[in-house]
């Protein structure tokens, strides 16, 4: 088995073809878009991730690109700051991890294969056969001996080989909107937040961007709107934050202008199975660990690296997805119970509740042993991003 689809140039997709590559294999990554995803949002890269990383050799690009945040400032509906909190306190800052803006990240993955790797921009799969031929929306049908699925939470490869999307993701009661707009604040590496019942806007620039990036989430049933249909996007985001205010009105208008439109629900994916024949999945298309875990990054990295790796020593008729489940269900596990944790303190359901927030904020760098709250309070994700041992795979390169 040496010929291999990859469905989505993704963080999971880019990763996941790197080590197919380096272990021999001939990997081919089909992606809807007509170019590698540049933009988005600030991910963070932790533990077990951040060692994937390294062993790529890019842990001194990725720094070298951080976004070097240094504080966040909550504001009243007034304008006024009322709260800052550094970045230690609210990225969740271990020491074993580093942030970079996900658009700088695949750029660096790509630039790590695009010399050797087939990619097919501009196109996606429609059918995948038991035989393993696959057909495209543009391109002529071709044979491949295994078809993984990296095109994340909606994804194609999971739908035609497993079912329809309602059967695994869990939705955990909110949505979220993120879009470049004008830095009007004049952020510096630094977050602007403000907090209403059920609601929540922030807008934040990082290191060498002089633009802005304004992410609103809010609570909200669980059905998810056409997630291909960005204008009824907008009005629902709209729709949701009408009323509050601050600078959130300004906000909304710049993103009726953005180009870059996200909106998505909050959700997880939860499979018994992450492959049925000749078709396996990796990163959000078979565990979104959800954008409130923090993590999804990170599980994509870990999920290519075992994936390939159990690949390369074992293959699929000699167990090598089965192991791939084995080594990755626990770290799975661990990083999507982060999710509905870390939700409740991003969308509070009462003032009341942002009140006190806000209170602790404040109290914090006045109570003794700050330090160690820290650490305490960044412990679940820290436990939860080294919670696998990664096998070393060079002996089967």
């Amino acid at each position: 088995m040496t010929n291999i689809l990859i469905s989505g140039a993704s963080i999971a997709g880019t990763t996941t073809a790197y080590w197919l590559r380096r272990h021999g294999f001939t990997p081919t990554v089909v992606e809807r878009a007509p170019a590698i995803r540049k933009g988005g949002y600030k991910v963070d890269v932790r533990g077990a991730a951040l060692d994937v990383i390294e062993r790529m050799g890019l842990l001194d690009a990725v720094r070298a690109r951080g976004t070097d945040m240094r504080h966040a400032t909550h504001y009243d509906a007034a304008g006024r700051p009322v709260a800052t909190m550094d970045a230690d306190l609210f990225g969740g800052r271990t020491g074993d991890d580093a942030e970079i803006m996900r658009g700088d990240l695949n750029e660096l993955l790509y630039d790590l294969t695009r010399d050797d790797v087939e990619y097919i921009f501009d196109d996606t799969v429609t059918g995948i056969a038991e035989d393993g031929t696959v057909t495209f929306e543009r391109s002529a049908p071709r044979r491949f001996d295994l078809v993984i699925g990296a095109d994340g939470v909606h994804s194609v490869t999971r739908r035609l080989a497993f079912g329809p999307e309602e059967r695994f993701r869990r939705d955990l009661g909110a949505h979220i909107s993120i879009s470049t707009v004008p830095n009007h604040l004049g952020l510096d590496r630094e977050e602007a937040v403000h907090a209403a019942p059920g609601r929540t806007a922030n807008v934040y620039s990082t290191r060498q961007d002089p633009t802005a990036k304004a992410l609103f989430m809010w609570s909200s049933p669980s059905q998810t709107p056409g997630h291909r249909d960005p204008a009824r996007q907008k009005e629902l985001l709209a729709e949701a934050m009408a009323g509050v205010g601050w600078e959130v009105p300004a906000l909304l208008e710049a993103v009726r202008r953005s180009d870059d439109f996200y909106f998505d629900s909050v959700s997880q994916i939860h499979m018994d199975r992450w492959s049925r024949g000749r078709v396996v999945l990796v990163g959000d298309a078979g565990y979104c660990a959800s954008p409130a875990s923090g993590q999804g990054t990170s599980l994509a990295l870990v999920g290519a690296y075992v994936l390939a790796g159990e690949l390369a020593r074992h293959g699929v008729e000699g167990g090598g997805l089965d192991r791939y489940e084995s080594v990755m269900r626990p770290f799975v596990a661990a990083n999507q119970k982060l999710g509905p944790a870390n939700l409740k303190g991003m969308v509070m359901g009462s003032r009341l509740a942002i009140r006190f927030q806000l209170f602790m904020i404040r109290l914090l760098p006045h109570l003794p042993g700050r330090d160690r709250m820290i650490e305490r309070v960044a412990g679940a994700i820290h436990r939860a991003a080294n919670a696998i041992s990664l096998e070393d795979y060079k002996t089967v390169e």
